[in-house]
């Protein structure tokens, strides 16, 4: 099997459907910033702390699974949906990390180890993936399950962030205004 088809020469794409779109529809916007996410969480692994790995790792799984409900517009029971149970797992996660941190009492700069400053731009990322999927939604249908998702998932990677500078010995710095 070949790579290429031609089939997107024209500017047009296929949703899940079969549908042919144009591939600046918000649509498939929605779904090529979350690939990027995707990507780019795939840059940052490994960190070397194994835990925080093995949820990277999950993510990205879960954000196939978005881009899979975004590039249909009419899922069957069988299609992959994001589901309550994946907000659930980062909510878990979130407060699972929030045990071994310091509350917060400001804001704090996005920066720190290598990892950490990488967490933080992938969290910048996935709030574009929110803001693009908020826009399709005010377009046609969609899932809001799965834009609950990359809400709390940016959420999640700013813990994570901030857990990986911990433990690398980064302190967190406050902006000067």
């Amino acid at each position: 099997m070949t790579i290429y088809t031609g089939r997107g020469d024209e500017g047009k794409t296929d949703l899940r459907d079969m549908t042919r779109v144009s591939k600046a529809s918000s649509r498939i916007e929605a779904y090529g910033v979350v690939d990027e996410l995707n990507a780019l969480i795939g840059t940052v692994r490994p960190t070397g702390y194994e835990d925080v790995d093995e949820r990277l790792e999950a993510i990205q799984n879960h954000l196939h699974v978005v881009q899979a409900d975004f590039a249909n517009p009419d899922a069957d029971e069988d299609d992959p949906v994001v589901r309550a149970e994946h907000v659930e797992t980062i909510e878990d996660w979130i407060d699972e990390y929030d045990e071994e941190l310091e509350p917060l009492t400001s804001f704090i700069l996005p920066t720190g180890s290598e990892h950490g400053a990488r967490l933080h731009h992938v969290r910048t990322v996935c709030r574009r993936a929110e803001r693009r999927a908020v826009a399709l939604a005010s377009e046609e249908p969609v899932n809001e399950q799965a834009i609950e998702y990359l809400n709390r998932l940016s959420d999640g990677l700013f813990t994570f962030a901030r857990v990986v500078n911990q433990r690398d010995g980064e302190p967190e710095e406050e902006p000067t205004y």
